[in-house]
């Protein structure tokens, strides 16, 4: 007799990269997949950001089981080292993944919960031989449930940006300046975008590669546009290496993206506050007043870009049972391996399905949510990640455990947490030279 569970699919959560690769290697692999997104089209968050050219090269950014599946409809890879922009990996990679993959993956249709069949998450009997039910909601509203063998939540956290408060909830009139703030990097080529911000004053949040982007487009427009100001704030006290490994990293682009960020700061283009923690946004004659929780304040500021990480959405999975770092909100065992207040300088541990396992069988979070709210993912980890998943659902348990990846060092030394202490951040393997900083009470148009 035919086990009904083998018919049932795994459902992937998301077309994105990693979802879309997991369903590459579902299939490579004879397994039923099915793939749901709650957006149009193949890599939706991707398409969010599509002016902005990524640091990892072709050659990092295709995953293997993808190329193969994709190989006999003609699709070619593309040069191994080129730098495609977000625009190019949807357009030339994702999208034709996806139609490769044909009717496996389902649009339009946005997961609202998970859950064991007949089972909320305080039942134990038979919970690990009951099959799951994805709900889910079609943009028409309609509703539905889908029975799964497995489910890969590969959703990402694009969805989530952290808010302004340095206290992780958002600064008071946060909500009120909602009109004046963008939590992503802005689009400088748009001729609309750019007059919102050309010739005012504009804060930008955060120290990661957005940032660093963000920071160096507004220090080019400053060049070009007269009254354009730029004020950096960074909460942790000092620069340290926020700067990356410029010709250590071997990521080159990302190099050169922190080299960038640190030219335009000499160059006086941008004015950066250390240690400046945002409490509240007071409005003022059209515009808004930055207060620190020190009290000190950034005044005249017409426009504000929040940059300052994502994290992940588990709301929907409230009927699973989920091992959670209480700190990154990570997979557990996945947590001290990726910790930012631990790790200085970006090298993750190989990792796969020893990793992502979670006390509810066959339930995994892979891609940028597996990572929680610790930054710097890179393509390649989650393509191995779901090929090694992918294994342990076929039962191949060596190949599942024979994780084999080498990650480009990042050169990057860790992210908040130790970094307000100087005395923890001195030298390494990747400290970059300190700029000229100023450090006002009160800036001023």
């Amino acid at each position: 007799m035919t086990d009904p569970s083998e018919k049932r699919p795994v459902v992937v959560i998301g077309a994105g990269p990693v979802g879309l690769a997991a369903a590459a290697h579902l299939t490579e692999a004879g397994l039923p997949a099915l793939v749901l997104e709650a957006g149009a089209g193949a890599g939706a968050a991707v398409r969010t950001w599509a002016h902005v050219r990524l640091f990892s090269p072709w050659s990092q950014l295709v995953d293997p089981a993808a190329a193969r599946l994709m190989a006999p409809t003609g699709w070619q890879d593309p040069p191994d080292d080129a730098y495609p922009t977000a625009a190019d990996w949807a357009t030339d990679y994702l999208q034709p993944l996806a139609d490769a993959l044909g009717d496996t993956v389902r649009f339009g249709t946005r997961v609202v919960g998970v859950s064991r069949r007949g089972r909320d998450r305080i039942v134990d009997a038979g919970r690990d031989t009951t099959p799951f039910v994805v709900h889910t909601r079609g943009t028409d509203g309609r509703e539905d449930r889908i029975i799964a063998r497995a489910v890969i939540d590969a959703s990402g956290t694009w969805g989530g940006p952290n808010p302004l408060g340095a206290d992780g909830l958002p600064a008071l009139g946060e909500t009120d300046a909602a009109g004046a703030i963008s939590y992503r990097v802005p689009d400088l080529t748009d001729p609309a975008v750019r007059e919102r911000y050309a010739g005012r004053h504009v804060v930008v949040a955060g120290s990661g590669h957005s940032a660093l982007t963000a920071l160096v487009a507004l220090a080019e427009l400053a060049a070009a546009t007269p009254g354009t100001r730029i004020s950096w704030l960074l909460r942790r006290g000092q620069t340290g290496a926020v700067f990356g490994g410029g010709a250590a990293d071997e990521l080159a682009a990302r190099g050169v993206l922190g080299q960038r960020a640190q030219a335009a700061v000499q160059a006086g283009h941008i004015t950066t506050v250390t240690g400046f923690r945002t409490d509240r946004l007071e409005p003022a004659d059209g515009k808004w007043t930055l207060v620190a929780d020190d009290g000190r304040r950034i005044e005249a500021v017409d426009q504000i870009v929040v940059v300052t990480g994502f994290r992940p959405d588990h709301g929907f999975l409230s009927e699973i049972r989920l091992g959670i770092d209480p700190t990154l909100q990570a997979p557990t065992a996945l947590a001290p391996l990726i910790d930012p207040n631990v790790h200085s300088c970006g090298t993750v541990y190989p990792h796969g399905v020893a990793e992502l396992t979670h006390p509810e069988p066959d339930f995994y979070l892979a891609g940028m949510k597996s990572y929680g709210r610790a930054p710097t993912f890179l393509a390649l980890t989650g393509y191995e990640q779901v090929r090694s998943i992918v294994a342990a659902l076929a039962g191949d348990t060596e190949s599942a455990h024979r994780v084999e990846l080498t990650l480009p060092e990042t050169g990057v030394c860790g992210g908040s947490g130790v970094f307000d202490d100087p005395a923890a951040t001195g030298g390494g393997c990747c400290a970059a030279p300190e700029p000229e900083l100023i450090a006002l009470p009160t800036l001023r148009p």
